[in-house]
């Protein structure tokens, strides 16, 4: 076990000093914006409901290249992992800007469809942050895709380093734009634009000039090519399907939110913010799950890529138990980090524990898929999703927190129910060994 270790650490570690950044500056943004006034966070609270769906669309897209691109190093294939560094980051491309396209026409009346019963000021904020931020989809793109693949290689330290850089830089603007220019939502809007495109810009320098492995070439002479495009596609698009499916979901509970009120909706925005943060070690360790067990998987090392995957989600179920142990006697004070409001500091404190005492569950409804992925087993987590988010989250969400009047914390009860319903499925999964076949590299082996 202790090469597991060591793989799994070397991985990891730049991940997790990647996330600790990327997160905790972001809680800055928001509670800087916080003291703009709850109208703001709950505008930029409502609005990355949004962003955050075809961010995480994008970044599904990007798992298709990260895991050929594992499995190609596994097999010690370096040409054809380059190759499909070019054809995920082109296709990529393509796709966000048709979709930047679509929302950009379409913006006022996903705003009206989804946060009609808002307030008018936060209905005003939420036009006005989305307008800017969806303009930064693209730089986006380049930014996943390229961090996906690059970690994909092994190489976790050069995402870290640019994602913190792009994340300093996203803070310093909004404090200057918000606190010294007094430009409110949009200075919170453009601190987080400028960033996005830097980082973009910077990772596409990189990948020209070459990492150790990968390196963009000949691009002006670029080509699709088929059989690359169908084992990217053949990945990234179930778990594109399934991640739109799962924030689609997010989207809907965030629904019954905003007829809560005001008080709910930041409460809700501060809350997740926070939860996220408490989930930096988990989320790490996802990324680590799909890169590492596609590189076993690669090489035929099935064995090694179970042994890994098992010894992953137990390390996550640990660190995140501790990370919540030691929240909950701290989560109010934490929370006033964000706002003054004594409502919205008591309703995100008492989610925020409801959270922490169910964390240990997270792991397996999170990581276990993560490392499925990496094998390809795409459409069995696509299923999983299906059921445990849209006929537990969703319905559970609403009948506790509109109809039986729980409120915020209905929503995130049944958020904790869809974690059980899909962490078992996972587990069921994960000890049939089924999953072992789903190989990608075997349709490429004599390439």
């Amino acid at each position: 076990m202790k090469w597991i270790r060591k793989d799994v650490f070397n991985l990891t570690i730049p991940i997790l000093t990647e996330q600790l950044f990327v997160i905790s500056l972001g809680m800055i943004n928001t509670m800087m914006a916080g003291h703009i006034g709850k109208e703001a966070v709950s505008a930029i609270g409502m609005v990355d409901s949004i962003n955050n769906i075809f961010i995480a669309f994008f970044s599904a897209l990007a798992i298709g290249g990260m895991v050929v691109v594992s499995q190609f190093i596994g097999q010690g294939n370096i040409k054809k992992a380059n190759a499909t560094m070019k054809q995920a980051l082109f296709s990529g491309l393509i796709i966000t800007f048709l979709v930047t396209i679509i929302m950009y026409l379409f913006q006022g009346p996903i705003i009206a469809t989804l946060f009609g019963g808002a307030e008018p000021e936060v209905i005003s904020n939420a036009h006005t942050y989305l307008g800017i931020t969806l303009l930064t989809y693209p730089l986006i793109t380049i930014d996943l895709i390229a961090n996906g693949l690059l970690r994909g290689a092994g190489d976790t330290k050069t995402p870290m380093k640019i994602s913190i850089f792009m994340n300093i830089i996203n803070v310093c603007l909004t404090y200057t734009f918000i606190n010294i220019l007094g430009m409110g939502i949009i200075g919170a809007a453009l601190g987080i634009a400028i960033a996005r495109i830097s980082g973009g810009i910077i990772i596409l320098i990189v990948l020209i000039r070459g990492s150790k492995i990968l390196k963009l070439t000949n691009i002006k002479s670029f080509k699709f090519d088929k059989s690359l495009l169908k084992l990217i596609f053949g990945i990234g698009i179930p778990a594109s399907i399934e991640s739109l499916l799962f924030n689609g979901g997010k989207l809907i509970t965030q629904i019954f939110v905003v007829d809560m009120g005001t008080i709910a909706i930041a409460s809700n925005a501060i809350a997740g913010s926070v939860a996220t943060m408490l989930n930096v070690p988990g989320n790490s360790l996802c990324i680590a799950a799909t890169a590492l067990v596609g590189k076993y998987m690669g090489s035929g090392e099935t064995k090694e890529a179970e042994h890994a995957l098992s010894y992953i989600t137990k390390l996550s179920t640990i660190l995140l138990t501790v990370v919540a142990l030691i929240f909950i006697p701290f989560s109010g004070k934490i929370v006033s980090l964000f706002t003054t409001n004594k409502d919205i500091i008591h309703l995100a404190s008492v989610v925020l524990i409801v959270n922490s005492l169910c964390i240990p569950l997270w792991s397996i409804s999170f990581v276990l898929p993560a490392g499925l992925k990496g094998a390809g087993d795409v459409k069995y987590t696509l299923v999983t999703t299906i059921i445990g988010m849209w006929l537990f989250r969703i319905t559970l969400g609403y009948l506790l927190g509109v109809v039986l009047h729980f409120g915020l914390v209905g929503v995130w009860i049944g958020m904790v129910v869809d974690w059980v319903v899909r962490g078992s499925l996972y587990c069921i999964r994960f000890k049939k060994g089924k999953w072992k076949r789903k190989t990608v590299i075997e349709i490429t082996a004599n390439s």
